[in-house]
């Protein structure tokens, strides 16, 4: 293994076979009426019946599930609502991420709303660390807090909960993350993720444990007061769905079930948001307006723009400074304030990439020089100084680029004087598809403090003196439990597609099935044996826009983050595309494009090119072969030949593939010269000292023209001789 990118390997989800799915894929198009690509996609979604597909595509409060079915909200419920009724002093105690702050926002927004005496507890991520402690505990009890709410954290604060209950302090857990066999001895313990639970959806988000929990509560009022339960959660909706939204997104929870409600409708609340702070971090992240006379439009509000511009600027706050600055700006009413506030998370954003990008180039460095790709699929680093609040997104970019697991450790703040092997260090890790990290650490759980995330995140604390045990326990289990499939990429796309089928209703279409995100992906899709008939380079080299042409029909391909030096093909070849499919509106006109997520030349192409290559071969060698296969050159095809070599030899260049050859051949109005007669012709000529022409590589050409060449016949040419010879049509 080495430190290359792994490679991607497309399949498609979905391929037309004229079978039973076929018609299927036909009775579910008629029955909703749309077209059959798209019942394709809501079938590799996983709703190939009509019934199931119409209430995916529909957004009705009523889809919700009834919140009751958690496990202990009735006692969470009950519990609160006696806080608010004798006027307890209540703590929401929440985690320092997008989640964790929206989750602490909206319960505290709504508790208030009843008039709930309410404070706020989040720790620092550095000094204090994730989740509850005794002391904050002690704190909360010196200010006479007598219940605790945790949010987005708690279901692993079993000798902190005990603590608060000798206190005199109930304490309600609600939290997401995956949970233990034991449970903590709270009040009420709310999680989807437990064992014993039984409701139908176990993927929500931290603040969609909150939300459920809100309904829920909201629910006992309307029943107490003789009001409809669904109006109670239609105002939940109304109120606060904007909230849960972004939580749910940054966490990169599935799009899917309940969360697909959520965020679907607090997507439609944040265009025309009433929260002042969240209006003015939604200004301040949207890209700069040039043209001031072009009217706004209204803004759409996307999962990529929260999840790119508005979660990194909340989430800084938690990582280098103060995640309750986040949590001020979105209880903001004053518009001023609130723009105050947005822009220092924005400059603390700034501080926040360059502390990042500072810290992953110091890591690339350690990886490209130390880390063993051939025996440790993990990759684990260290080091005293990186900022704690930084290392878990760094170690994403590190998975991202080299394909495999990481855990990235930092002992700031953790050291007094000297390093010690009692230090303690904080990690945070990333993994791939195919490796449970949650998993993992659990086999080196008596080498760890402490640990726990889901399959793909995860943070921990290790003593410094256990970190090379740690590392060689954590590979181990990669050893044992891994493949080789790991160094491979697999990449698949809903279905194949033709340039005809990529109409703009057929894009408008794809739109019903946002928001996009985890288990609801942009849909994916193949074609093949496309034309590229330009190359165009955009944002100073960093992107690339390419002409495309099938059967007649052109269109453009956005490749972004590629430069045209890095596609492996230039105009005149044929390529696969992986794309999604997008509507591009300049200067109020739309028009269907391609955002390309892969290219690579036509694997038609290849087989044609090594068949070509294998048959030139079997010539060579005196097999005989037909007029059809049109191999013998003639007069034209040397003098287009030799045309090029010389205007490129006059350019200063001297040095050819045979693949550029053709395409500069090829590219005037006249019959289309071969691989095989290709060859043929540039031995022949170098035969004949027309020009001097050597192959110095496969099928790499080294020549040089003659000017003052004397005139000569190419049937003089021996080697064209036994080629005519070789013809199997020659007598006729």
């Amino acid at each position: 293994m080495s430190s290359t990118k792994r490679e991607k390997i497309w399949s498609e989800k979905y391929i037309w076979d004229g079978a039973e799915n076929d018609r299927e894929i036909k009775q579910v198009a008629s029955a909703l009426g749309v077209s059959e690509i798209f019942a394709v996609l809501l079938r590799n979604r996983g709703y190939a019946n009509a019934q199931d597909a119409e209430r995916f595509l529909r957004f009705e409060t009523e889809d919700f599930h009834d919140p009751f079915l958690l496990n202990d909200i009735d006692k969470a419920v009950g519990r609160i609502m006696r806080a608010v009724d004798e006027n307890e002093k209540i703590c929401i105690y929440g985690d320092y991420d997008v989640d964790g702050v929206t989750s602490v926002s909206l319960l505290y927004l709504y508790l208030t709303s009843l008039g709930a005496d309410v404070k706020i507890k989040i720790p620092k991520r550095d000094g204090e660390g994730y989740g509850m402690s005794q002391t904050a505990v002690d704190i909360l009890s010196e200010q006479g807090v007598t219940l605790i709410i945790t949010v987005d954290t708690g279901i692993t604060a079993y000798d902190e909960i005990l603590h608060a209950s000798d206190m005199g302090i109930d304490v309600v857990v609600t939290d997401h993350h995956e949970c233990r066999e034991e449970l903590p001895a709270a009040h009420a313990v709310v999680n989807p993720h437990r064992l014993d639970s039984k409701y139908p959806f176990c993927e929500l988000a931290g603040v969609g444990v909150v939300f459920k929990l809100v309904c829920a509560i909201e629910m006992t009022i309307c029943r107490k007061n003789g009001a409809s339960v669904l109006d109670g959660v239609s105002r939940v909706c109304r109120e606060y769905a904007d909230l849960a939204a972004i939580g749910t997104i940054a966490d990169v929870m599935p799009i899917t079930d309940e969360n697909r409600l959520i965020v679907s409708m607090g997507l439609k609340l944040l265009e025309n948001t009433k929260r002042q702070g969240l209006a003015a971090l939604i200004e301040a992240a949207s890209p700069a307006k040039t043209d001031s006379k072009t009217a706004p439009k209204k803004r759409k509000i996307s999962s990529g723009f929260i999840g790119f511009g508005i979660a990194p600027r909340i989430n800084a706050a938690g990582r280098i400074s103060d995640s309750i600055i986040a949590v001020n700006l979105l209880l903001e009413n004053d518009e001023k304030r609130a723009e105050e506030l947005a822009a220092e998370l924005c400059e603390i954003n700034k501080r926040r990439q360059t502390e990042e990008n500072k810290i992953a180039e110091e890591a690339y460095d350690i990886i490209e020089n130390e880390h063993d790709f051939e025996h440790d699929t993990v990759i684990v680093l260290q080091n005293d100084d990186w900022q704690q609040g930084i290392i878990g997104i760094v170690s994403s970019r590190i998975t991202e680029k080299y394909g495999l697991p990481s855990i990235l450790i930092s002992f700031k703040g953790a050291m007094n004087g000297e390093p010690d092997a009692e230090d303690y260090g904080k990690g945070s890790g990333r993994s791939v598809k195919g490796m449970n990290l949650v998993g993992a650490l659990n086999y080196c759980e008596d080498l760890l403090e402490k640990y726990g995330g889901h399959e793909l995140a995860a943070g921990l604390t290790v003593k410094r003196g256990n970190i090379e045990k740690f590392k060689r326990r954590i590979n181990e289990y990669a050893a044992k439990n891994l493949t080789d499939e790991l160094y491979k990429i697999k990449v698949e796309a809903d279905c194949e597609l033709n340039m005809n089928q990529l109409t703009m209703p057929f894009a408008e279409e794809l739109l019903r099935l946002e928001p996009f995100g985890v288990g609801n992906p942009t849909p994916l899709f193949v074609m093949k044996d496309v034309t590229v008939q330009r190359v165009m380079q955009l944002g100073g080299g960093k992107h690339t826009k390419l002409i495309l042409e099938k059967n007649g029909i052109s269109l453009s391909g956005m490749y972004f983050g590629i430069s045209a030096s890095e596609l492996g093909f230039d105009a005149g070849d044929k390529i696969d595309l992986l794309f999604n499919v997008d509507i591009n509106d300049y200067k109020n006109v739309k028009s269907v494009q391609m955002i390309i997520q892969d290219a690579k030349l036509s694997e038609n192409y290849k087989r044609t090119v090594s068949d070509c290559k294998k048959r030139y071969e079997e010539i060579n060698g005196g097999a005989t072969y037909t007029p059809e296969e049109d191999v013998i050159p003639t007069r034209e095809d040397f003098a287009a030949v030799y045309t090029v070599l010389r205007k490129e030899y006059r350019s200063g260049t001297n040095l050819l593939d045979c693949k550029t050859l053709m395409k500069l051949v090829n590219s005037y109005d006249r019959p289309e010269i071969n691989y095989i007669k290709l060859k043929y012709i540039l031995r022949i000529m170098n035969e004949l000292k027309i020009c001097s022409v050597e192959e110095i590589g496969e099928d790499i050409f080294k020549f040089e023209i003659f000017f003052n060449a004397t005139k000569t016949s190419i049937d003089k040419s021996s080697i064209l001789k036994k080629l005519k010879s070789r013809c199997s049509d020659r007598v006729k």
